[in-house]
């Protein structure tokens, strides 16, 4: 039988067109306010495609005329800016002692923040699911209530995700094993919006270049410091999954055999020693074991460290350092391996950076093939709480962003 070469084929003329249709939206995203003039000479689109391609996407609701300029050499010309408010993309974050929800419209404008009390750490992945899905609705119905078609949702926790949204994995949740994306895919009957699963490092690291001012760094990591420490990368402007999904766990890099317990059942992985657990029993040794098992005390309890660092307490001082040194030393290890121009400190870690970096920063440097740490700086995120939840409505924006756009 003669088969057809399945060499590379002539490009569809429908996918030419979405291509070109998501290549003016970012444009328009980046520079906005710009007339089609402008697209046409930072495209390299002509202009009669410019045009048709702006009336198609004023078409679907996407971008709007803003009036006429005269600030300018030449003639007036009509400017042009992101509409996108019959839209919204939700992202939601399952973290051990809360839920939070964020929407976003297609400028990347909150619509809602929402941060909901949650015991992941003691709830069946079964109960987790039915508030997850809960928050969901409740936001998928306030989106309706404002006439917004929701373009997707995405969810992030912190654990092994792959592909097809099973969590194989997630230590501090207690989970193992769990389908969530299709028992979301049920528990919301079907939404006719894409539903996804991820790791929730890797949701707020796509939040920190796009919301962070890290929109020109194109390898860049994002820590997550939370019950453990995961780690979001983009490398060569892609973010980096590995082959099932389950690049990042930065907290289970193996430091020290000897080391103290880790949640995943190891000992000596980074998260033992550099995460949460650890600092607060250097720092607060009178809190008491309980904060080993209860995360919902993270938060008075990072708080109080960072009351005390500000008065100069010698022990929280010596605590952060302790913690600032195996944090440079995990960093290193990345820093060996990807050359990050930047690791941004996120979660509980971005509020005790101004401790936490100067002993990273020498760290990274004393372990480093490369001089200087590889050029790789340490940063406290510009972001808060809300990172991966924000990250998540970002994915369903990247979407758009790569031409997958909402019919008329």
């Amino acid at each position: 039988m003669i088969t057809r070469d399945s060499g590379p084929q002539p490009a569809d003329f429908a996918d030419v067109r979405a291509t070109n249709l998501a290549v003016v939206l970012r444009h328009l995203r980046i520079n906005a306010p710009c007339s089609r003039a402008d697209i046409a000479a930072a495209t390299g689109l002509n202009k009669a495609t410019v045009s048709s391609l702006v009336t198609d996407l004023i078409e679907r609701r996407l971008v709007r005329e803003v009036g006429m300029t005269t600030n300018r050499i030449g003639r007036p010309a009509m400017m042009l800016v992101l509409d996108g408010s019959p839209y919204a993309a939700i992202g939601l974050e399952v973290n051990v002692d809360y839920l939070t929800a964020v929407a976003l419209d297609l400028a990347g404008e909150r619509l809602l923040s929402w941060r909901r009390s949650f015991t992941g750490a003691s709830a069946s992945p079964g109960q987790a699911i039915a508030s997850l899905a809960a928050l969901a609705k409740r936001a998928v119905a306030k989106m309706a209530h404002e006439e917004r078609r929701v373009l997707g949702l995405t969810v992030g926790l912190p654990g092994l995700v792959d592909a097809d949204g099973v969590v194989e994995l997630a230590p501090a949740l207690g989970w193992h094993e769990v389908d969530l994306r299709k028992s979301l895919l049920s528990a919301l009957n079907e939404p006719a919006y894409p539903l996804l699963v991820e790791n929730d490092a890797n949701l707020a690291v796509l939040a920190e270049q796009r919301f962070g001012g890290q929109g020109s760094t194109g390898n860049l990591v994002y820590l997550a410091g939370g019950a453990g420490i995961g780690a979001g990368i983009i490398c060569d402007g892609r973010l980096l999954r590995g082959g099932r999904g389950f690049a990042g766990e930065f907290g289970h890099l193996p430091i020290d055999p000897s080391g103290p317990p880790c949640a995943c059942g190891r000992r000596g992985c980074l998260e033992s020693l550099a995460g949460l657990g650890g600092l607060i029993r250097r720092a607060l040794p009178d809190a008491g074991t309980e904060t080993t098992a209860s995360p919902s005390e993270f938060g008075p309890h990072v708080d109080e460290i960072h009351r005390l660092a500000r008065a100069g307490d010698a022990q929280v001082l010596a605590a952060l350092a302790t913690t600032g040194r195996h944090l440079g030393h995990g960093i290193s290890i990345v820093a060996n391996l990807i050359n990050p121009e930047c690791v941004a400190l996120g979660g509980y870690f971005t509020v005790l950076a101004p401790w936490l970096i100067p002993d990273a920063e020498r760290e990274l440097v004393a372990r480093s093939v490369a001089g200087h740490g590889g050029g790789t700086r340490i940063i406290a995120s510009a972001l808060d709480s809300s990172a991966a939840a924000a990250g998540g409505a970002a994915a369903v924006l990247d979407a758009i962003d790569a031409g997958a756009l909402p019919t008329p």
